[in-house]
């Protein structure tokens, strides 16, 4: 089953390298990872995606509790939240194949942040499988390049990680 996992930790060398090693060290798999320093410039909020059971996900946490830099631990798909992800893709868009490309950008509601005569570059965001199925609806000889950011959450109503 997929979680989504918010960490509070102290924004210090090491300590995003101590996470992962944790996972690592016991053969935990991390779909996604993204961290980035919170409106408290001396704390980061790190969003981890993974899969596992119930089991394996009270491990998980009571291991990321453990670390010293971690201020708090929060599994997102305990309650309800809000998730989202950024991509850009780069597809070949000549000729006919502009308009198609505009379209399916504006179906997805995606955004084309860069136009040569040759390419668009199209920014999308989302969750992972709205994400996914734009890149199933277009034809992937289309596509050049591709750049996905993982998943962010966050907790709905006054739900919150703060210390």
């Amino acid at each position: 089953m997929k979680h989504i996992i918010a960490v509070l930790l102290e924004n210090e060398p090491g300590a995003l390298s101590r996470v992962v090693g944790l996972f690592s060290a016991r053969g935990y798999n991390i779909e996604s990872l993204t961290v980035a320093p919170t409106e408290d410039a001396s704390l980061s909020r790190m969003t981890i995606q993974t899969n596992g059971s119930e089991d394996v996900i009270e491990q998980i946490t009571k291991h990321l509790n453990r670390l010293i830099e971690v201020v708090k631990v929060v599994d997102l798909t305990e309650g309800s939240y809000t998730e989202r992800e950024l991509m850009m893709v780069k597809v070949r868009a000549v000729g006919k194949e502009r308009e198609e490309m505009k379209r399916m950008a504006d179906i997805f509601r995606g955004r084309i942040i860069d136009v040569t005569e040759a390419t668009y570059t199209i920014e999308l965001t989302g969750t992972g499988s709205k994400l996914d199925a734009f890149l199933e609806a277009i034809d992937s000889a289309f596509i050049i390049e591709t750049v996905r950011t993982g998943a962010s959450g966050i907790g709905r109503g006054e739900r919150s990680l703060k210390v």
